[in-house]
């Protein structure tokens, strides 16, 4: 009941953010340009961490970031950047402040809105009014250009991940989330291997491991490459915590649990980045935990 409690406080001070912040913000609306918005909204994205309890965000940053990136996009029409700006900040949100599953669903579904946003908007500045409708190398070539493509796309795919978590796998693998978070990668891969420390081998090697195989829906989900694509990750960003947690999972579940408890427990013996303070502590909590129950089966 207090967890309960403190959800509902929370989504209440986070609306109160939103809907207040155009009274309280240093940034004038009379003559705010939306450049100086999304600045002030990197500002607090930047100082997501501050007031932190353990791998806990205090959400008071992410929801002024969340605020100000909502107020940067309304205020340029077809901009991609705020938009998966502000994807990337509901992901945090949703994902280290502590919300129950029922409010995580209803964040990540704003990122999935964000981000989808975001790639509409860069296919129309490239001439493609629906990109997705083109092969992976053809919508690489048609988004190279663009600055904003990559993280559209990985920020997109992030967002329709952690909705089919909160949401259940199975019943996202029905509404085609696997898929789209399948071409998304495999477009950002075409385009760029090395984004966000190998990010589309991440993302796509996690679906692999974790999403339901289901006849003519999701048949192509496969352990094997998985694991593949998740040590491609690896290899990109060796330090990375997220892509060696995602590794040692996938390890665990194919049977090479001797690995497995190598990757965590050096990953446990790690010194978290300054950067992705709160993120990096948190997967170290997640390896304890693994660590715990893997070594009671070695």
């Amino acid at each position: 009941m207090k967890r309960a409690r403190w959800n509902a406080a929370a989504l209440l001070f986070i609306g109160a953010v939103s809907a207040g912040r155009a009274q309280e913000e240093k940034i004038s609306p009379a003559n705010e340009s939306p450049a100086a918005v999304l600045a002030e909204a990197d500002r607090h994205y930047a100082a997501r961490d501050a007031a932190r309890a353990g791998a806990r965000a205090n959400p008071r940053e992410i929801s002024e970031a969340i605020s100000l990136y909502e107020r940067a996009a309304g205020g340029a029409a077809g901009a991609a950047e705020p938009q998966w700006k502000l994807a990337r900040a509901l992901y945090f949100l949703g994902s280290y402040t502590g919300l129950d599953q029922n409010a995580q669903r209803a964040v990540f579904e704003r990122a999935r809105r964000a981000g989808e946003e975001a790639v509409r908007s860069v296919g129309a500045r490239r001439g493609s009014a629906d990109p997705r409708k083109l092969e992976s190398a053809r919508a690489a070539d048609l988004f190279r250009k663009d600055p904003d493509a990559p993280a559209a796309l990985f920020w997109t795919a992030v967002a329709w991940g952690q909705w089919s978590l909160a949401s259940g796998k199975m019943d996202a693998a029905r509404k085609g989330a696997a898929r789209r978070i399948r071409d998304d990668c495999l477009t950002l891969i075409a385009l760029d291997p090395a984004f966000e420390d190998g990010g589309g081998y991440r993302v796509l090697g996690r679906v692999h491991d974790q999403a339901p195989k289901i006849p003519l829906l999701t048949g192509w989900i496969s352990r094997a490459e998985g694991l593949r694509l998740l040590r491609l990750a690896v290899a990109q960003a060796p330090r990375n915590f997220v892509n060696r947690h995602f590794l040692a999972e996938a390890l665990a579940r194919s049977g090479a649990l001797a690995e497995a408890i190598k990757i965590e427990a050096g990953l446990t013996s790690d010194k978290p980045g300054a950067d992705h303070l709160v993120e990096e502590l948190s997967i170290q909590e997640a390896a304890r935990k693994n660590l715990a129950a893997w070594r009671s089966r070695a």
